[in-house]
């Protein structure tokens, strides 16, 4: 009995390392992920049908075939990329569905998002984040960092303007494409949208492309608009949220002024954090982390639990809402006047 107890014991010291030393180091996978976007590993594996060896993929590759092994024992125990038998002896790599989204060019790449979390001026916030927790002041741990709120610093840094734009397009196409195929009765009757901070227009050419009978109304701020690219069915809008909303049948985002009150509504597409709303631990786990991610790198953002949003749209005259799954990280909250 004292020696299954010492066990026991053992188990649980080791449970509890083995958890330390995953908070230590839980910046690595973000850092290897990026890696191998730029390596462009999943690239050259989609276009080989068959499993790729080593010493051929290093090689194409162009880097040491023993750091390019560590990086993919290390992708592949997190179940990103295989390790397969090539049929004539050899071992070789292949992709999976999670790989598949580090792809540098893709519909569904999020590749471009963790790009933007692992450059450096996303990076540095983190480091004045128990500066914002301890503030009083209506401050952010991004101007903390750079002097000015991630919106104002994007407008006089093209570069990092582009990040953020290219980040948010591929998250919206692998969003837009689960409410396009599970939600499609709520856009019925819609002839026109305004999306408001929409970025490049991606989210909207989708909709449009999906319901050509709506009009849609691209809203952002000048220095987004202005690279904005065309895009049939969709006019790009320059303006502030916080000042005017252009009027349209429905929007994405809160903003009851800019819709009629009779057939208008309100479409978001955020995280509701919620023990029922997002059950799974993984969906949870992430909500979660999107949370940190809003109170890093901007000044009131933040995600919100279902009775949270509940409250918001009720104060800001709304009457009804509902939250839809879908198969995304965010449900889809449509609320009416």
């Amino acid at each position: 009995m004292a020696k299954e107890t010492n066990e026991l014991i053992q188990e649980g010291e080791s449970q509890v390392q083995a958890d330390i030393w995953r908070c230590i180091s839980g910046f690595t996978e973000m850092a290897v992920a990026k890696c191998a976007i730029e390596l462009g590993i999943s690239d050259f594996l989609e276009n080989h049908q068959e499993p790729v060896p080593l010493s051929q993929l290093s090689s194409a590759l162009g880097c040491s075939a023993s750091s390019l092994h560590r990086i993919l024992r290390f992708l592949i125990n997190r179940g990103i990329f295989k390790l397969v038998s090539t049929g004539n002896g050899e071992m070789g790599y292949v992709q999976t569905p999670v790989s598949r989204l580090l792809k540098r060019d893709g519909e569904n790449s999020m590749a471009a998002f963790v790009l933007l979390e692992s450059s450096p001026v996303m990076l540095a916030p983190w480091h004045y984040l128990s500066a914002r927790v301890l503030s009083n002041e209506n401050s952010g741990a991004f101007s903390a960092a750079h002097g000015k709120d991630v919106w104002e610093y994007a407008k006089t840094n093209p570069e990092h303007s582009k990040l953020i734009n290219d980040a948010l397009a591929c998250h919206a196409r692998v969003t837009m494409h689960a409410i396009i195929n599970n939600c499609a009765e709520i856009f019925k009757g819609i002839e026109s949208l305004v999306d408001v901070g929409g970025g490049n227009g991606t989210t909207l050419g989708m909709l449009v492309k999906a319901f050509p009978w709506i009009n849609g109304i691209n809203f952002d701020l000048p220095h987004v608009v202005s690279v904005a690219p065309p895009c049939h069915g969709v006019v790009h809008v320059e303006g502030d949220m916080f000042h005017s909303v252009p009027k349209a049948q429905a929007a994405f985002l809160m903003c009851i002024e800019a819709i009629p009150k009779d057939t208008g509504k309100v479409i978001i597409v955020e995280a509701a954090l919620d023990e029922k709303i997002g059950k799974e631990k993984g969906l949870k786990d992430v909500g979660l982390m999107l949370d940190m991610m809003m109170l890093a790198h901007t000044t009131n953002g933040k995600e919100r639990t279902a009775k949270e949003w509940a409250h918001i749209l009720s104060a800001a005259g709304f009457s009804r809402h509902s939250i839809l799954q879908i198969p995304a990280i965010q449900p889809v909250i449509v609320a009416y006047p």
